[in-house]
């Protein structure tokens, strides 16, 4: 192994150290040097996946950090493989997690036992699924960041919040279970739970055998979509994210990414390249069920009133694209695909953080958030008057503002900013991809015009609501540092994303013809006297 490869590791590692720590000092809750600690160990986290992402880019020859644990031989051993997809996730997460801790340092961290324990497990689990190059292991990740996200929903206690907790766990049980049922059918049929190796399996699984593969991969499908919020299987999603804390909820964006990231890449590694009907129900299957997911979350978030509930419906949609994204099978449309992952996971938490901040200085938010506590019992949401005094900023009224507007049009893709350069260079990739337009081109197409209509509906009416009908004369509102930075952070990087799309869409054009060349992962991560 080179110096490099071990960089596969650290992102697993810082997170599980951070935890470690947190387990050994106890409760620091009100320990401010705790608390700096473990941003300390976000931060760390950070720059590694910039290391990580910055050395795969620059590398001429190195397309992926193959790190086998224990120097055990590949495919018998556990292995790690950092390539550029995976690298991609991995930084969106070191983002928006430390967003979201130096957020709940302010004061959401003090609301229940356990947060930083529960955050940074999260934050492995996460990373894991995203290194991990076998399916077992991509199992036992999946359950770690769900076990973590099942305290952190509960985090804060309440009514309202548990009711919604216990339904998400109930879902995610049930999505474990098929997991269990689809890798062991799969297991079964090919030897293997390495995924390159299971690719290579493919083409010699025997005829007989072919029918209990394809129920495997139709199983462990259906956890994957499950966990990625697909219609119809995402009726948990919208009452959990938004019953969630808020800075939980922000770092539960980028959780249905991870069945997105499991379903492009056992598509791309295992399926997409094979022929036969079989092949065509599946992408055509995924495209409708993009569409309808698409669809529903659309009309969600036009009927949302609250925007914490908007932002799990615009959840939603984001989570159809990437769907139709991965059925349309096509590098130039997974390009637009992987840019729009990041801008809509960053703007997404931002929402999810704003929520938060609104309701703390608008005083009809206020009350509206008054009566439902009432109603629900949670006690928790009550603001903090003997907690540290926030700042009163003069032009606090216009900076929320903008921050609604930047997330406002990053999440319905209009120009110029991120969310219409991904979404362009989706269509444009589709419409170049056949020398005639296909039905599945127009549909593609429709979904996604449609759906930013209704998304920029649904965001101007909340904007309406907040900031002309709710908003203090004076102007002069009270906001925390540590609450209002992070969410001009994530929008400035949605910008940022818009300045910089040159690089950043040759980046993820290599990352997508990589991944759509599966004998390069399967050449990386087998050794050549394993592969015929």
């Amino acid at each position: 192994m080179t110096g490099m490869n071990h960089i596969a590791i650290l992102p697993i590692l810082i997170p599980m150290a951070a935890m470690v720590f947190n387990l050994l000092v106890g409760d620091g809750r009100s320990n401010r040097r705790i608390i700096g600690i473990n941003i300390g160990f976000s931060v760390l986290l950070l720059l590694v996946s910039i290391l990580l992402l910055t050395v795969l880019a620059q590398s001429s020859t190195a397309a992926a950090a193959v790190y086998p644990l224990g120097n055990w031989p590949v495919p018998f051993g556990i292995v790690l493989v950092a390539d550029r997809l995976a690298a991609v996730m991995v930084l969106t997460t070191s983002i928006l997690s430390l967003a979201a801790l130096i957020f709940a340092s302010a004061r959401w961290h003090s609301r229940g036992t356990n947060f930083f324990p529960l955050f940074h497990a999260l934050v492995m689990g996460l990373n894991g699924a995203f290194l991990t190059g076998d399916l077992f292991n991509l199992f036992v990740f999946f359950e770690l960041l769900l076990a973590a996200s099942y305290g952190l929903a509960l985090h804060g206690g309440g009514r309202n919040r548990v009711r919604a907790a216990m339904h998400y766990i109930v879902i995610n049980l049930v999505a474990s279970f098929l997991f269990l049922i689809g890798v062991a059918l799969i297991y079964g049929t090919t030897g293997t739970l390495n995924m390159a190796d299971i690719a290579r399996a493919v083409p010699h699984i025997a005829a007989d055998d072919l029918g209990l593969f394809e129920a495997g991969v139709a199983v462990l499908g259906i956890a994957f979509l499950i966990k990625a919020g697909s219609w119809p299987l995402h009726f948990w999603l919208p009452n959990t994210y938004s019953s969630a804390a808020p800075p939980v909820a922000a770092l539960f964006a980028v959780m249905t990414k991870v069945g997105f990231y499991a379903i492009l890449r056992l598509w791309t590694l295992v399926f997409a390249n094979q022929t036969g009907p079989e092949l065509a129900f599946g992408q055509n299957v995924l495209f409708v069920l993009g569409i309808a997911t698409v669809a529903y979350g659309s009309v969600g978030a036009l009927s949302s009133k609250a925007l914490d509930r908007l932002a799990s419906y615009l959840i939603l949609v984001s989570a159809g694209t990437l769907l139709l994204a991965v059925a349309y099978n096509v590098p130039g449309v997974t390009t637009g695909a992987l840019y729009y992952v990041v801008v809509a996971t960053l703007a997404a938490g931002a929402l999810f953080l704003l929520k938060d901040v609104i309701d703390q200085v608008l005083p009809a938010e206020a009350q509206i958030l008054a009566v439902s506590l009432e109603f629900y019992g949670d006690e928790e949401e009550v603001l903090d008057e003997d907690q540290e005094v926030s700042r009163s900023f003069p032009a606090a009224a216009t900076l929320l503002s903008w921050c609604f507007a930047i997330a406002a049009l990053v999440m319905a893709g209009l120009p110029p900013l991120s969310g219409f350069l991904s979404k362009f260079a989706m269509l444009s990739a589709a419409f170049g991809a056949d020398n005639a337009p296909t039905a599945a081109t127009w549909w593609i197409t429709g979904a996604l015009i449609v759906s930013g209509l209704f998304v920029l509906i649904a965001m101007v009416r909340n904007g309406i609501n907040i900031f002309w009908t709710s908003l203090p004369d004076d102007g002069g509102l009270a906001l925390r540092p540590l609450e209002i930075g992070p969410i001009m952070v994530l929008l400035a990087l949605c910008v940022l994303m818009a300045v910089f799309a040159g690089p950043a869409l040759s980046y993820f054009a290599d990352t997508a013809a990589f991944i759509h060349a599966p004998q390069n992962y399967i050449d990386l991560v087998l050794p050549q006297e394993d592969t015929p």
